[in-house]
């Protein structure tokens, strides 16, 4: 029978409609299948590792799975990334230059402009929408950063956040860095965890790790033969440098020699490894300005001993990243499908000088940049802590121009140093290696053609729209040309490079780039000029000679610039800029015992920069009553109100440096206990300690605490995650409160720091977050 006009839902309907099932036909619609024979594809980034830092790129670390993969398959020694992380995330996914995707910078800034949106836009269409919808299951584990710091919270918009941004599942932190002992907070899928205390022996690397072989075991247990897209960023190598013991342990005293030596070592190895040209040069260490590293030989042995302890620290991290790689080739050993898996491995930019010459034992301090002589940007600590659970370290930069071996500069900086890290690649079955074939690939490839480079190997086109919208092009062309054959050419020809003034443009075997220098302005670069055929180190500077050259490359610097949304050109005083409506995160709050841990973001804003009043309700105090009754932060900075042994005790980390203020016993029946911080000059707090309105305790005069610490949010009723004193942690644990803690109010007062300092810290804060 026909189906009457009148009738709804069945328009699309393919089968035959009766009025019983007798006298009708089903139809079934099926999801998207992959192509038969597609490939998994896994993609492994690591943060802030240099060119040099793994075995097949020059290492002396140990990456045995790495030499593996290697060995077997292709190195691009001529790959390219933006000079910062939330940047080449974006680029990485979506195919597209970072400032059309809306990451001229990383999403610790809200400047409001258009290449600087610092979230993903409803028109940026990613590689895993596209697999996904292509049949395969889409995975993400680790480090996002492509969300805004004031979005981290779960009352905000989840839509540049993983799961809606084309992976089934995510385990991970949304932020730029982390704890690898106490994660600030964990997201799983599209919930924060609710997590008090890290078990013995945690180590985020691990978690990672855990959770990505979870996922694939769980797939193949209920579809034997679904591909899988898994991305794998990790939070290494980003600072806070920490490593396992016995990570550690493995290169105790194998850097004595320094970071002179090594970058000796490391690029002989490369030039013994055929990773460039014969007759390249190097220059022994970085001596600009600003950017120099000490002669290694000049430095005292107390110098020396404690900068290895650093290198110690990195070295044992990068072993760390090959075993976690291990353990995902292991279980595609077990499918029997590493065969058939693209893997590739690379890092976000070049390795980093956040450290300074010096390096630090405190962070977060490093990196407020205030300009008081009494500020401690390295509390010194002990150097057998340095790299354990109790400390955030970083290495001083002369061991970042060791890792960016043998190229000038860092993360952050256009040059080589930044932008030019390690690319393998192995996928045997359907790109196996020759006898005749090194696997060396130096033709020049941008992150931007990852995404098209794996379309085409496994043979899918890409969408042109998304949720409705015309999709965003890409910006990148595939490599699979390059891959297959080693005499191929590249057919990515020009590239333009912007970061903070920094500039680059690439265009067949030139190099075009400036170093922003402040005093000049953002606009007025001093251009320096390369030939990377024959000089692919940087050093000789043709600018002089070449006049002609340097004309026709920036003005197509410029043409490139306003044809990818870079203008307007941001200072880092423009990125302390925030849009209005984050005032409404320092607005007073009320939190109830069992409210999990706040977002550091939000918390921050409660008490940055300003005067603020913590009122804490009790249902009458009452003699045995004891523990933590707020908490703010952990090791690297933070505050805590406790009660032990029926006293008041208030304790204060700055940076590192612990002190307490016993406040004396509570009385019975007492119902508000009270913190009071006001602001003094050069960036200091007083705290006042009440009970019931009466004052018992003063701790004056102590920095504040800036920038992006405290690192984690605010606990009421217990010290969660990292814990900001370790005595109170190694006695009580969490010390969740025992009494009856009804409430604790956040009362944020009047800023006492000038609107033009708070923008110069907070913009130098967000350039440790890259």
């Amino acid at each position: 029978m026909s189906v009457p006009d009148n009738a709804r839902g069945y328009e699309s309907f393919a089968g035959e409609i009766g009025r019983t099932t007798a006298d009708s036909t089903p139809e079934w619609q099926y999801p998207p299948v992959a192509p038969a024979g597609a490939p998994n594809v896994v993609v492994v980034l690591v943060d802030d590792m240099g060119f040099s830092d793994i075995g097949p790129f020059g290492s002396e670390i140990e990456t045995p799975v790495l030499d593996r993969l290697a060995a077997n398959g292709l190195r691009l020694t001529n790959f390219h990334t933006t000079p910062l992380c939330s940047p080449s995330r974006a680029a990485l996914l979506t195919g597209i230059n970072s400032h059309r995707a809306g990451f001229g910078f990383v999403a610790n800034a809200d400047p409001g402009y258009p290449g600087l949106r610092l979230e993903l836009a409803d028109d940026v269409l990613t590689l895993p929408e596209i697999l996904r919808a292509n049949g395969y299951a889409t995975y993400a584990v680790g480090k996002w950063h492509l969300v805004r710091d004031a979005t981290l919270h779960p009352a905000a918009s989840r839509d540049s956040w993983p799961t809606q941004r084309g992976f089934d599942r995510y385990y991970g932190s949304l932020e730029g860095l982390n704890s690898f002992y106490y994660p600030n907070q964990l997201v799983s899928d599209n919930s924060p965890v609710d997590i008090e205390e890290y078990p013995e022996g945690y180590y985020l690397t691990d978690d990672y790790t855990d959770r990505a072989v979870g996922y694939l075991k769980e797939l193949r247990a209920h579809d034997a033969n679904k591909p899988f897209f898994l991305y794998f960023a990790h939070t290494a190598m980003h600072g806070p440098l920490q490593a396992k013991p016995e990570d550690q342990a493995k290169y105790r005293g194998k850097y004595r020699e320094g970071w002179d030596r090594l970058r000796q070592s490391r690029f002989a190895s490369q030039l013994a490894q055929g990773l460039f040209p014969p007759g390249t040069q190097q220059k022994p260490r970085n001596t600009e300005p600003g950017y120099e590293a000490q002669e290694w030989d000049s430095l005292t042995d107390e110098q020396r001993s404690r900068f290895e302890r650093y290198m110690e620290v990195y070295a044992g991290m990068v072993d760390s990243i090959d075993q976690s790689l291990g353990r995902i080739v292991d279980t595609l050993e077990q499918f029997g499908e590493l065969d058939n898996t693209i893997i590739v491995f690379t890092s976000d930019n070049g390795g980093t000088a956040e450290g300074g010459p010096e390096g630090t034992r405190t962070y977060f301090a490093q990196f407020a940049q205030v300009d008081e002589p009494d500020w401690e940007r390295d509390v010194p600590h002990d150097d057998e802590l340095i790299g354990t659970a109790k400390l955030g370290v970083h290495y001083p930069r002369g061991w970042g121009q060791a890792s960016n071996t043998p190229f000038r500069f860092y993360k952050g900086q256009t040059f080589a140093g930044g932008v030019r890290v390690p690319f393998v690649l192995s996928w045997p079955r359907g790109l196996p290696r020759t006898e005749s074939d090194s696997g060396v690939r130096q033709e020049y490839v941008y992150i931007t053609d990852l995404a098209p480079t794996l379309l085409e190997l496994i043979g899918l086109d890409r969408p042109s729209v998304r949720n409705g919208l015309p999709a965003k092009d890409f910006d990148g062309v595939s490599a699979a040309d390059v891959l297959r054959d080693s005499s191929a050419a590249s057919r990515h020809v020009e590239q333009y490079s912007e970061m903070t003034g920094h500039r680059g443009f690439y265009r067949d075997g030139w190099k075009l780039l400036a170093l922003h220098e402040p005093e000049r302005g953002i606009d007025d670069p001093r251009w320096q000029l390369f030939d990377v055929r024959t000089d692919p180190t940087e050093l000789h500077d043709l600018a002089g000679q070449l006049p002609d050259k340097v004309a026709e490359l920036s003005a197509a610097w410029d043409e490139a610039a306003w044809h990818n949304t870079v203008f307007p050109l941001l200072t880092r005083e423009d990125l302390g800029r925030r849009r209005p409506e984050e005032a409404r995160l320092g607005e007073a709050v009320r939190i109830l015992p069992g409210t999990p841990t706040l977002e550091r973001y939000r918390s921050q804003r409660l008490i940055a920069y300003r005067d603020f009043s913590i009122v804490v309700e009790l249902a009458g105090y009452r003699w045995g009553d004891e523990g933590v009754l707020v908490a703010h932060g952990d090791p690297l900075g933070g505050y805590i109100l406790y009660v032990e042994d029926g006293r008041l005790i208030f304790g204060y980390n700055a940076y590192g440096r612990y002190v307490t203020v016993d406040a004396g016993e509570i009385p019975g029946g007492s119902g508000v206990l009270t913190v009071a911080a006001r602001v003094r000059p050069q960036l200091r707090w007083d705290f006042a300690i009440g009970i019931d309105g009466v004052g018992v305790g003063e701790l004056l005069d102590q920095v504040q605490l800036v920038g992006m610490s405290p690192w984690t949010g605010i606990s009421v009723g217990l010290d969660a995650r990292g814990p900001v004193s370790w005595e109170l942690r190694e006695r009580w644990g969490a010390f969740r409160y025992s009494g009856e803690l009804k409430a604790v109010t956040y009362r944020p007062g009047a800023v006492g720091v000038s609107v033009e300092a708070q923008r110069a810290l907070d913009s130098e804060a967000e350039l440790i977050a890259e």
